[in-house]
């Protein structure tokens, strides 16, 4: 029986996580809920809807999402346009976004099973073929779903697929075990080297996860390596500094790519169909500064002879 996950997002002829044009599934769920996470709707395992206020039709144009609604109250409008959902009543059913015709109620996520996934995947076979690209899993946390994500991998195999997991590695040894022999590729970010701040901004240790990363390292493995620099957070020279020793002691400096990511305001718009406060907000950064003081960051690594570049796209990745 086919293995089945929760997909909030498929982006085919993707050239940002992994090599060559790809199909990238995103899996819903995730152990950590990082303040500058743009894709706040892939924190939560279940299917949630979203909303778009600004594409409400209005009550008394339409009302159909209302009409439709099991819970009483779920629904909030002001002056005739739904605005937001009582989370606190709403049950997740999804019968409001089936029936508005202006989509203003999103859903975010649906149940996808392995044949489902490969029947997408299938149709751009010659696009990975023709650029070295294949498949990449993310999230979330795709880890969560990882007898789904093995059973997929192991059916692109079976087509000659390239593979990519995205990951946080915040799980137990035995999951990964399961999912890596048909993994090619493997992305993960080193978001902070101590445990405490590295908690205070994702809501969990990272412990397991620099664990997870020196096993990995010895697996062979090819491994890309990301930080996505957060202004104040995990810019300082001290973290950095820490980063680079990681990469190289701990994991023998077997890793392909280090790529650094700018902090961008991005996913404002989907916290705020979630009815959820953007964490980062208050952020306020002269932008060419900040990026030029990344482009110092990745000159130390390189310096300190870790491969580095800013940015993601498949041209970087095959160099």
């Amino acid at each position: 029986m086919t293995k089945k996950a929760i997909v909030f997002n498929i982006q085919r002829f993707t050239i940002h996580d992994g090599p060559g044009i790809r199909t990238e599934l995103f899996l819903k769920g995730c152990p950590l809920s990082c303040r500058w996470c743009g894709n706040p709707e892939s924190q939560s395992g279940s299917i949630v809807p979203g909303v778009y206020a600004s594409k409400c039709l209005g009550a008394d144009k339409c009302g159909f999402c209302e009409r439709v609604c099991p819970v009483p109250g779920s629904l909030v409008f002001k002056e005739n346009k739904l605005v937001s959902i009582d989370r606190t009543k709403c049950i997740n059913c999804m019968e409001c976004g089936g029936q508005c015709p202006a989509d203003a109620i999103k859903q975010w996520g649906q149940e996808m099973t392995v044949d489902e996934a490969m029947d997408i995947i299938l149709r751009d076979e010659e696009y990975y073929r023709s650029s070295r690209g294949g498949v990449t899993v993310s999230g979330g946390e795709p880890l969560l779903h990882s007898q789904f994500v093995a059973e997929l991998f192991e059916r692109c195999h079976e087509n000659q697929i390239h593979t990519c997991l995205e990951s946080t590695f915040c799980t137990d040894w035995r999951v990964i075990e399961r999912v890596l022999p048909h993994t090619d590729l493997v992305i993960t970010d080193l978001k902070h080297m101590d445990a405490r701040i590295h908690e205070q901004h994702t809501g969990i240790s990272n412990e397991r996860i620099l664990e997870n990363l020196k096993k990995l390292s010895q697996q062979g493995k090819e491994l890309i390596i990301r930080i996505p620099v957060i202004p104040g957070v995990n810019d300082h020279w001290e973290n950095i500094r820490a980063t680079c020793d990681f990469i190289q002691n701990e994991l023998g400096n077997r890793v392909m790519l280090l790529q650094l990511l700018a902090f961008m305001r991005l996913g404002e718009e989907k916290y705020a169909s979630l009815g959820r406060p953007y964490p980062m907000s208050g952020v306020d950064l002269d932008r060419n500064q900040f990026q030029q003081h990344i482009e110092e960051l990745a000159k130390y690594f390189n310096g300190r002879g870790v491969k580095c570049m800013v940015g993601t796209t498949a041209k970087e990745i095959g160099e």
